[in-house]
């Protein structure tokens, strides 16, 4: 079930042979680990990006790449929680990350468009009141509006003009064609500054781990931070043609979007390895709503949601000076990896940044979802049955609508046969 954006040639990289030595090591050829390896570059550091697979072929593969600074309704949030002032901070690094991403993807033919996005709800028209307030409040002119191109009726919705939609593998394929890149070159442990994989290994000052979810369980504790969360995409001929991207703030609500003559309907989200809406969820609404759309493309995405809805970009670890990590994106990883790779740049070549505590992966834990965090794993690892998980033990689940094996606990997920698809796992899963 591959998405649409693989319809387009993709460069090769050779695979890791030997031993080598670079300044940075970034392990992880998404969007984040590419952006990170193209910030550094023009920044004058020599980096070198190992990827296990292909570049993009992960949750890159399964976005719908919706440019924006506008995530669900999280400067309210951030503001309730940390104050504004921690709110005009993301606002400003989200912002600077969407223009630089802006800035980028214009010059390559990635299908860029400025468009207008909406957070809309069904039913709390104050809490769509609130995000205006909210961003109003540090600077940013979103508005309300109770109106619009959806084919159905709504509380009421925060609009922001001119963000952007574009193709992201037509973008980051043009942008990889610079960097030191070796595929297929998984990385089996790290030994200090040095990262070891089947045919070689790579010495390096710096490391960041750009892994969607962190692979490295004894630092960090990121199996207790983050939870997986699926969602599913439909790609439609002959139906709406809107013009605006939108998302429901709940958080098994649906998005919309265009792509050319197509729209991609999002939704069907759940927890990965519980239940949920799935593709058949899609089709009922699009029965409803479009009954002359015919499906051309389907496909599924998985994203690391944080106790606090904000990411973890930084310092692996309090006691790790050279190892790095950016992950937790809450579905939001276009302009999040930008931000990842400017912060991180940052950080490395020693500029200071005050960006770098709101997104410490070492600030408080104290959140309630860490508490049902908790008690997935112990659910997870109490339930007597096989097969199991081979991260941390937790009992799987078999996923109807995909065919796969998946993890409640921290969101790894196996093919039937019990070959690896998503991390935090690093090896296939026994019988």
């Amino acid at each position: 079930m591959k998405s649409i954006w693989n319809r387009i040639e993709k460069p090769k990289f050779e695979t890791l042979s030997g031993d080598i030595k670079t300044d940075v090591l970034i392990i992880g050829g998404g969007i984040c680990g590419i952006l990170c390896a193209y910030m550094l570059s023009r920044a004058g550091v020599e980096c070198t990006l190992v990827e296990a697979e292909e570049i993009c072929g992960g949750i890159t593969n399964g976005t719908t790449a919706k440019l924006t600074i506008q995530h669900g309704l999280i400067y309210d949030k951030i503001r309730q929680v940390y104050g504004i002032e921690k709110s005009r901070l993301y606002y400003e690094s989200q912002k600077k990350a969407f223009e630089v991403l802006a800035s980028l993807a214009k010059e390559t033919e990635s299908d860029f468009e400025n468009c207008h996005s909406f957070v809309y709800s069904l039913s709390n028209r104050e809490a769509i009141e609130k995000e205006v307030e909210a961003l109003n409040a540090i600077g940013c002119p979103a508005e309300f509006c109770k109106e619009t191109e959806l084919p159905f009726g709504i509380a009421g919705a925060v609009k922001i003009e001119n963000q952007a939609q574009f193709h992201p593998l037509t973008f980051l394929y043009s942008i990889a064609r610079e960097l030191t890149i070796y595929e297929h070159s998984k990385v089996l442990q790290l030994k200090s500054n040095v990262a070891v994989t089947e045919k070689g290994s790579i010495t390096a000052q710096n490391i960041i781990v750009a892994t969607h979810f962190p692979f490295i369980n004894t630092r960090g504790g990121y199996f207790l931070k983050m939870y997986q969360h699926r969602s599913y995409v439909l790609a439609l001929a002959n139906a709406q043609r809107i013009q605006g991207m939108y998302v429901d703030e709940a958080m098994d609500g649906l998005s919309f979007r265009r792509y050319g003559d197509l729209l991609l309907l999002g939704g069907g989200s759940h927890r990965t390895g519980h239940s949920g809406g799935s593709w058949e969820e899609l089709q009922r609404f699009a029965k409803k709503y479009y009954p002359d759309a015919r499906e051309v493309a389907r496909w599924a995405t998985q994203d690391c949601m944080t106790l606090d809805s904000l990411p973890y970009i930084g310092r692996y670890s309090k006691s790790t000076n050279d190892l790095y990590v950016s992950t937790g994106f809450n579905k939001w990883g276009m302009t999040s990896s930008m931000v990842s790779a400017m912060l991180l740049t940052d950080m490395i070549v020693g500029r200071n940044s005050e960006y770098e505590t709101i997104y410490a992966p070492s600030r408080t834990m104290m959140h309630p979802q860490l508490a049902v965090n908790m008690l997935e794993s112990i659910k997870g690892l109490a339930t007597l049955k096989k097969p199991r998980c081979p991260h941390l033990g937790c009992a799987l689940t078999y996923n109807k609508a995909e065919h796969s094996w998946d993890c409640p606990c921290h969101g790894s997920r196996f093919e039937a046969d019990g070959k690896l698809i998503n991390n935090p796992a690093t090896k296939d899963k026994g019988k």
